[in-house]
């Protein structure tokens, strides 16, 4: 980067997640560019969440809603040049601020972050082996915007709440922006006490809009939802010698992909 320093708004999205977003936080506070803002858009949370960030400098602002309608709020708020939309549950490696920038220098209005999972367990683990397989595929979204256009074209879709992520995305591409730069360093999912019985609660609620993302989107959610298209992307680019060298995990993607299709019909 030169000298200019160019102010990134990031966003948070969050709900009750006191135990995760501290890790969140300071990971933000500790990126190797430093000209940043925190909003934490707070779903009127009944633990410590909002006194959390508040005292990690966050502005906290509280909204009722989905995932969508937080984003598009706090990015109507933010001040910088810049919004970058992120989970509590996430924890970024120091440079990812500033290897965003780089590419938005390039040219780029939206940029993917590869992203992993940690934490403790067997079906972490399995999480991570399945993130590994969609880098440069549909599956993966931009998180990291030029905000000008992001309000241009109206923010997120607030009316999908699974895939809802990449639908900014989508209308940003629609208008013949580059959205699919990426860069090296990683965002990392904290999936720490991961219950599966909650996962499909979660994506069961999540598929009520499944046929709207459909209808709407339909360059993306073909790849995205299709189960012979999953299976592609399985099965090209080097994943089908992944799959082979490491049966466990393999296996263990097989069943979750199972069940959550099962529970999001």
């Amino acid at each position: 980067m030169s000298a200019y320093m160019p102010l990134v708004s990031v966003i948070i999205p969050t709900k009750n997640n006191e135990k995760i977003l501290t890790k969140c936080l300071l990971s933000i506070k500790q990126q190797s560019y430093p000209n940043m803002e925190i909003i934490v858009i707070d779903a009127f949370s009944n633990d410590q969440t909002r006194n959390l960030a508040e005292r990690l400098g966050a502005q906290v602002m509280q909204l009722k809603g989905e995932r969508t309608k937080a984003k598009n709020y706090g990015a109507q708020l933010a001040k910088g040049d810049y919004v970058f939309f992120v989970d509590s549950d996430m924890v970024l490696q120091p440079d990812v601020v500033r290897e965003c920038l780089d590419a938005c220098v390039k040219g780029a209005v939206g940029i993917i972050i590869p992203e992993a999972s940690i934490g403790e367990g067997v079906w972490v683990r399995i999480r991570d082996f399945e993130r590994s397989m969609y880098q440069g595929t549909k599956i993966e979204s931009a998180r990291f915007f030029v905000k000008k256009h992001v309000l241009e074209v109206g923010g997120f879709d607030e009316d999908i709440i699974m895939y809802e992520e990449c639908t900014l995305q989508q209308k940003l591409e629609r208008h013949g922006y580059e959205v699919n730069a990426r860069i090296k360093s990683f965002i990392l999912h904290n999936e720490e006490g991961f219950e599966i019985e909650k996962w499909l609660r979660k994506k069961q609620y999540y598929s009520d809009t499944l046929k709207i993302y459909a209808e709407r989107y339909p360059e993306y959610a073909e790849e995205q939802l299709g189960v012979k298209n999953r299976i592609k992307i399985f099965l090209s680019n080097g994943n089908l010698k992944r799959l082979i060298r490491h049966p466990i995990p393999a296996f263990g993607v097989f069943v979750l992909k199972a069940l959550e299709y099962a529970y999001s019909r």
